[in-house]
């Protein structure tokens, strides 16, 4: 056989035996997506079981049980408010009172399903009558809140009243004037961007403030669209 016969048959063996399936990394990308998934929820479940092992906390104390968290933990945008009601308490879930079912609607009115996102509170038990929670305590909890926000890394984080907005911008300001602007927070190296709204629990005993509360859902709902996140 000559040298170019030899060349010619190489070449169509190539040809005919060479695999045709283009496997790329979709395998191993899903694998990956199903292990940080996993990892997520692991870390998740660790946060929880230090938070429910905190000792000499009034809050925990007084409360029957830790709220700690609900929804997708694989949303784009994370929910944050001030803390257990007694529904909350009963039930273990953030936001199911009545200051739910307003989120909900709230929610509904720019076309998100509250299943499709993530919330959590401040504090994880029901402050003692329903008070507004300490700064001492806000500080205690920041810790783990920051923890939190680091393992779901959602898009958008949505702080809603007075007690979210002390967590992550300090007791200086006043929602009223810091309502609806975007801002930007540093969690371990990762900048968040963050808006802050009344909470649904304020609205429901200020039903005038709603008009601005509807301005500032707008206003998500166009950042998410500019932002062409998928929710």
């Amino acid at each position: 056989m000559t040298k170019n016969n030899l060349n010619q048959r190489n070449k169509l063996e190539n040809y005919l035996f060479k695999p045709k399936f283009d496997y790329e990394n979709k395998p191993i990308n899903r694998f990956e997506k199903d292990k940080i998934f996993n990892n997520k929820l692991e870390l998740l479940k660790k946060l929880k079981s230090k938070i429910e092992n905190l000792q000499e906390c009034e809050l925990k104390n007084n409360a029957s049980k830790i709220v700690f968290g609900d929804g997708n933990t694989e949303s784009p945008l994370m929910i944050i408010g001030e803390g257990p009601g007694q529904k909350e308490d009963e039930l273990g879930k953030p936001f199911v009172g009545d200051a739910g079912i307003l989120l909900n609607k709230m929610l509904a009115a720019i076309n998100i399903n509250r299943k499709d996102i993530y919330i959590t509170n401040v504090v994880n038990y029901r402050p003692p009558s329903n008070r507004k929670p300490e700064t001492k305590e806000i500080k205690r909890y920041t810790e783990f809140l920051y923890e939190h926000v680091d393992i779901v890394k959602p898009k958008i984080l949505i702080l809603l009243g007075s007690t979210a907005m002390e967590a992550f911008f300090g007791s200086n300001l006043k929602i009223s004037k810091e309502r609806g602007v975007w801002k930007e927070i540093l969690i371990k190296d990762i900048t968040f961007l963050t808006m802050v709204t009344f909470h649904p629990a304020y609205l429901l005993r200020q039903g005038d403030q709603k008009k601005h509360s509807w301005i500032d859902l707008k206003e998500i709902r166009k950042k998410i669209d500019e932002l062409k996140i998928n929710i």
